[in-house]
């Protein structure tokens, strides 16, 4: 028999609820980065969130492949997902394709037998079939499993889930970023990976008429990925040759003509910016590495809590990352800890991701 459902009341987008599919390993993280483009983010299942409404900013979203606009919700079954779909009110016309996904292969489902059930119920209520060009894809996100646990993200709370979110193709990620390190033209090893660096810079809060600042730029990653997505960035570091690159970089592939997000690359200790208070919209800064590093004239503790003065100085958002925790010195430099996640990158490498805003 089928299981729990749950149908969305009103019209063509009526309901006021999209399911978001995420993208990457961590949930939570991709969760919250949602944040930055949708309102009520909740997770319900593996790489499945909900939300109450979405703007442009889907688009730019580093680890949601899509938002759709909800027709009903039931258990990670076909019979379930078929009995929803037959209560479900539509008001849609034209041809429709159905494409289900077994998301992260966390369920039994046969995504082939689940289109060929759900489009049979969408026959008999009219419409008529085109898989190469639909005017309407229906997708089915079956999904189960434990949740993530994290006390930052609603519905991550660990629990097990199983979920069909059935609606309605609204918006895709573009999913598009700098290529590669290794193929700019300006390259050090131990540089971010561009997606990672797209997340940071959306949850900061970089958007098209905004202003981000990495005042320990290093190749740029940071600044590229926040000019990629429409906004304007400044860039500071303390070695000419980080600023020499980080320019050539964002010339490369954020351009510098009229119409292009604004950038600024200049040399320059982070822990004594060149800017008047309030300068920017947003901070974001990778800091770095090494228990015993010394970066110029400083200690790396002196360097990073210097940092985080400064970057509450000049803006009220802040994103850091590192190799550890630094949730003591972002509160002593006037921070409240907004969320806190830990990615790891490899075997020898966690990134410590602390989201700051200011008190």
């Amino acid at each position: 028999m089928p299981g729990s459902v749950t149908l969305m009341q009103g019209g063509r987008g009526g309901s006021g609820v999209y399911w978001l599919e995420l993208a990457g390993e961590t949930d939570a993280f991709a969760a919250y980065e949602a944040t930055a483009a949708a309102t009520g983010v909740e997770l319900l299942a593996p790489g499945v969130a909900r939300a109450g409404s979405v703007g442009e900013g889907i688009g730019r979203l580093a680890y949601t492949r899509a938002a759709h606009e909800a027709v009903a919700r039931s258990d990670a079954t076909v019979a379930s997902a078929v009995a929803a779909l037959e209560a479900a009110p539509i008001d849609r016309e034209g041809s429709i394709a159905v494409r289900a996904r077994n998301v992260r292969n966390t369920t039994s489902v046969s995504t082939t037998d689940a289109e060929r059930a759900l489009g049979s119920v969408l026959v008999d209520r009219g419409f008529t079939v085109d898989l190469d060009d639909p005017d309407h894809v229906l997708r089915a996100l079956f999904a189960a499993g434990e949740r993530a646990d994290h006390d930052a993200v609603a519905g991550a709370d660990g629990g097990d889930a199983s979920t069909c979110a059935l609606g309605w193709v609204a918006r895709e990620a573009a999913r598009e970023f700098a290529p590669d390190p290794t193929d700019r033209p300006f390259f050090q090893p131990g540089s971010m990976a561009p997606a990672d660096a797209r997340a940071y810079v959306n949850v900061a809060g970089a958007a098209p008429g905004r202003t981000l600042l990495d005042p320990m730029c290093g190749t740029g990653g940071l600044p590229l990925e926040s000019g990629l997505v429409g906004a304007n960035s400044i860039a500071c570091d303390a070695q000419a040759k980080m600023v020499r690159g980080t320019r050539e970089n964002l010339r490369a592939y954020v351009g510098d003509d009229r119409g292009s997000p604004e950038w600024h690359v200049a040399r320059g200790d982070a822990t004594d910016l060149p800017l008047v208070d309030d300068a920017v919209d947003c901070v974001a800064f990778d800091a770095p590495y090494g228990r015993q590093s010394k970066i110029a004239r400083h200690e790396l503790a002196e360097l990073v809590a210097g940092a985080l003065a400064e970057a509450a100085r000049v803006a009220p958002r802040a994103v850091l990352v590192a190799d550890r925790d630094w949730r003591r010195p972002a509160r002593e430099a006037g921070w409240d800890v907004a969320a806190a996640f830990e990615r790891r990158v490899h075997r020898s490498l966690t990134r410590h991701v602390l989201v700051l805003d200011r008190e």
